[in-house]
């Protein structure tokens, strides 16, 4: 299985204050995503609106993209033009909670799952 997540999405699933400081919020999800890519051995692509944190690790297993386009929806688009361009679609697992993107993968094959349910699983792993 390869997750491709929302990352922003997932991140945005819980209201613990993560708005306070979202690169420090980016910076632990994809950490929390390299404990998942350890334990499961899944290949994982997280993608976020914005620009990289400063002081940004990568973690092994997790491919962290920030979306090239501007705006609201940049890290949906690419999402979907991963899934469209992907040449085994049915394998992938997009993790979002967006109604519009999931209908956009979905239609190229791909599976969805919600980022609440997603996000309770990483609480279990980390």
């Amino acid at each position: 299985m390869r997750l491709l997540v929302d990352g922003m999405n997932v991140i945005g699933s819980r209201p613990d204050g993560w708005w306070r400081d979202r690169p420090g919020a980016v910076r632990d999800l994809v950490v929390v995503l390299g404990g998942l890519a350890r334990e499961t051995g899944d290949g994982i692509t997280v993608v976020f609106d914005g620009r990289r944190p400063d002081e940004m690790r990568e973690a092994p297993g997790v491919e962290v993209v920030f979306a090239s386009g501007r705006g609201r929806g940049a890290a949906d688009d690419e999402i979907a033009r991963r899934v469209a361009e992907d040449r085994e679609p049915e394998s992938l697992v997009v993790v979002t909670s967006d109604g519009e993107l999931a209908d956009r993968v979905r239609t190229r094959g791909a599976e969805v799952q919600g980022a609440g349910g997603f996000r309770r699983r990483l609480d279990d792993v980390s």
